[in-house]
């Protein structure tokens, strides 16, 4: 079953597999049930009628995107290559409490079709495909959605302190095209496909799974519940196990395709 959001005259508005949910429905509300509750209400709450307009990204504005670091041995390997100061992600990666960060809030999010951007400041930006785990107000992961965690290499590896300004900025994180709800169990083991095009050729094609990260998708979740409290639900990227070459830098007329699972993103890259 798969939750999209859908631009109209009044505003965003849900749909669950292609039909509309009753306007006034929030993700919001969705995420204060219990997860055991969510298939049996959406299925009293499916309409029967077709829902249409522009895709918007699955989140609504007050929501939270946040996001892990270093749960793939691929991407550990390269974070210590690119920076001076390299057993920080070696620690990171095999400490008992993860790397996390805070990403996007849902209004600077971007959704399919819509462009993500490079900073002006740096000189070597990559997407990161990540599976984003959704997850309610009592911390129960009840869905995924493709995540693109743009991020700007150059000033991360200058200094991990940079972090926040590699990782957040205007158009640095995409989701959709919808929420596919799953169980945690049913997402250990989901494909991620990974594609930079440029003038119709690819420039980077790569490949992973979820079963690669190091930790737990609970185990993520937990340490991020942990004193923080979402009463609106929350998105946790989980790191990426894709890493392009170092000589591979987004530029302004790219676009950027991404798979978790059978859930496709694809957004134009802007400067």
């Amino acid at each position: 079953m798969d939750l999209t959001h859908h631009q109209t005259a009044a505003g965003g508005r849900w749909a669950l597999d292609g039909c509309w949910l009753p306007t006034g429905v929030t993700l919001a509300g969705l995420l204060a049930a219990p997860a055991a509750e969510l298939l049996a209400t959406l299925t009293s709450l499916r309409t029967e009628e077709t829902a249409t307009g522009p895709l918007l990204p699955p989140i609504e504005a007050m929501q939270e995107v946040w996001a892990s670091g270093v749960t793939y041995l691929r991407s550990r390997d390269a974070r210590k290559a690119e920076s001076q100061v390299a057993d920080v992600y070696e620690r990171v990666y095999t400490a008992e409490r993860p790397e996390l960060f805070f990403k996007a809030a849902g209004w600077r999010v971007v959704g399919p079709g819509r462009p993500i951007r490079v900073r002006r400041d740096s000189t070597w930006n990559v997407p990161e495909p990540e599976l984003t785990l959704v997850a309610n107000r009592r911390g129960e992961i009840v869905g995924y959605t493709a995540g693109n965690d743009v991020s700007s290499r150059d000033i991360e590896g200058a200094n991990p302190l940079y972090l926040p300004q590699a990782k957040v900025y205007n158009a640095a994180c995409a989701l959709g095209p919808s929420i596919r709800l799953a169980s945690a169990a049913e997402q250990t083991d989901l494909p991620i496909r990974l594609e930079v095009w440029r003038g119709g050729v690819a420039q980077f094609t790569g490949e992973t799974r979820t079963s690669q990260i190091r930790r737990g998708l609970d185990e993520l979740v937990g340490f991020l519940q942990r004193e923080l409290d979402f009463p609106q639900g929350v998105f946790l990227m989980t790191g990426t196990g894709i890493v392009p070459p170092d000589d591979t830098s987004l530029q302004a007329g790219d676009t950027v395709r991404l798979a978790v699972g059978e859930l496709w993103l694809e957004n134009p890259v802007e400067g």
